[in-house]
C-alpha cells in the first residue's frame, strides 16, 4: 500500500498525500491548514487527526510536536435547540 494513500481524516475523507501538498504549498500552522482542506473540521473535530497533522508537520519543520502551535478552538457562542433550526421559534 502506498503510504500516501493513508486517509488521515476520515470526517473530510482526506489523505496524507492531500497533507503533505498543502504544507509543500507553505502552510505552515494547524489553522492555516485546517482553513485550506477542512483537515479537522469534520464531526470529530479533529479528535485523531489534529494529532497525525501536527507529527507530520513536525517531520517537515524538523522540531519536536511540542514545537507545533495548536489550532484555535471556538466554542458555539450560544446553545440553540434543535426545534429552533428547523423553524419551531413559534413554540417556544
Amino acid at each position: 500500500m502506498d503510504e500516501n494513500n493513508i486517509i488521515i481524516c476520515r470526517c473530510e475523507d482526506l489523505s496524507l498525500a492531500e497533507l503533505r501538498d498543502v504544507i509543500e504549498d507553505g502552510y505552515e500552522t494547524i489553522d492555516e491548514i485546517k482553513r485550506v482542506i477542512r483537515l479537522g473540521m469534520g464531526p470529530c473535530r479533529g479528535g485523531t487527526c489534529l494529532q497525525l497533522i501536527d507529527r507530520v508537520l513536525a517531520e517537515y519543520q524538523g522540531t519536536g510536536r511540542d514545537a507545533i502551535q495548536q489550532p484555535t478552538n471556538r466554542p458555539p457562542v450560544e446553545g440553540m435547540k434543535l426545534k429552533e433550526i428547523a423553524g419551531g421559534l413559534d413554540e417556544i
